[in-house]
């Protein structure tokens, strides 16, 4: 298994992607391609790491900022997130890991990798820490106005990976709604109810905001401009309980219950809050995988997006996505239509 990771896209590249990448392959046990500036990336390499064989650089000799627009794309053609998303069309690599400018990358990856037959729009498929271990929701970002039609095939792609990756049978899918009643909603979620209700999915009908952490479903369907707003909305109160935490720790010591007892409890609340420990989303639609990262992604991160990376990539996503589009009925997911 080769990933493929482009070493300068992040707010931290190239130190903590090449250190995150290295230890990624380190842990999980597979190939990382470094695409970047080559002196950098030695420069970055952890000693114990720097000559591995599991570890090879490609030299790319140009970077896309953050800010800039995705069309920077079709004019540097040596940028390390192009010279990345090609590795994995060329069958070089069998997927990539970006946490640098989410456009271009999601732009590249359409451009070189080309979509699935069937889908029209790419999605990226975030995971949201719950009782039963994670939550698939798509779209988190990549298409902000959607058709009932689009949500429709988020509803099929987000089935297939929590069935996947998650190793969740049968996944229950859930409509993002503003009411659980199948009246609730503009005509696109109505729409897209009827759709999605027609079917081989587990469709249990709307949900609403809260049963994004609540266990009641294993995917929820949305369009990417709620999903990124509940993303954030998610992350910036993950943060906060943090912070919230720890302020209360030092205002009342609770000098009657030992503070080491509590740190193991704490530690697990992080765990579960932090983005870093779910890695990157998986941009979903497309002839290969790319697993998008958050731009302020260390590198904890980058490791488990090299971890997710493999996951996807060996647990045929791609090909079942395929696969149940050009099959009757969509039976996905191990459910017959």
């Amino acid at each position: 298994m080769i990933i493929a990771v482009d070493a300068m896209g992040g707010d931290y590249a190239p130190s903590e992607i090449v250190k995150g990448a290295a230890l990624g392959s380190k842990n999980h046990g597979v190939d990382v391609i470094l695409v970047g500036d080559e002196a950098r990336i030695k420069s970055c390499l952890p000693p114990d790491l720097s000559r591995s064989s599991r570890v090879e650089i490609k030299h790319a000799s140009e970077i896309i900022g953050m800010d800039e627009h995705a069309s920077a794309i079709r004019t540097r053609k040596d940028a390390s997130v192009v010279v990345t998303a090609s590795l994995v069309k060329e069958n070089k690599a069998d997927a990539m890991v970006c946490a640098g400018n989410t456009a271009a990358a999601m732009a590249v990856a359409a451009l070189r990798l080309g979509r699935i037959a069937g889908i029209d729009r790419p999605a990226i498929a975030s995971v949201m820490p719950s009782p039963g271990g994670g939550t698939v929701m798509l779209d988190a970002g990549a298409v902000v106005n959607c058709s009932s039609e689009n949500l429709r095939q988020f509803a099929v792609m987000g089935s297939i990976y929590a069935d996947k990756v998650l190793s969740i049978a049968n996944p229950r899918v859930g409509l993002l709604s503003v009411g659980e009643e199948k009246s609730k909603g503009n005509d696109v979620i109505k729409a897209a109810h009827e759709a999605i209700s027609s079917t081989s999915l587990n469709f249990i009908g709307n949900v609403e905001g809260c049963d994004l952490f609540s266990g009641r479903t294993d995917v929820v369907v949305c369009d990417g401009f709620a999903g990124n707003v509940a993303l954030k909305t998610a992350e910036g109160l993950a943060g906060y309980i943090e912070r919230l935490i720890k302020e209360e720790l030092h205002a009342h010591p609770l000098a009657y219950i030992p503070l080491a007892m509590l740190k193991p409890f704490l530690g697990r609340i992080k765990k579960n809050l932090d983005y870093s420990e779910y890695g990157g989303a998986p941009l979903l639609g497309l002839n290969g995988m790319c697993i998008i990262c958050h731009g302020r992604s260390k590198a904890r991160a980058i490791s488990n997006a090299v971890r997710a990376a493999k996951e996807a990539a060996s647990r045929g996503v791609v090909s079942a996505i395929r696969d149940s589009l050009a099959a009757p009925n969509e039976a996905v997911a191990g459910k017959e239509a």
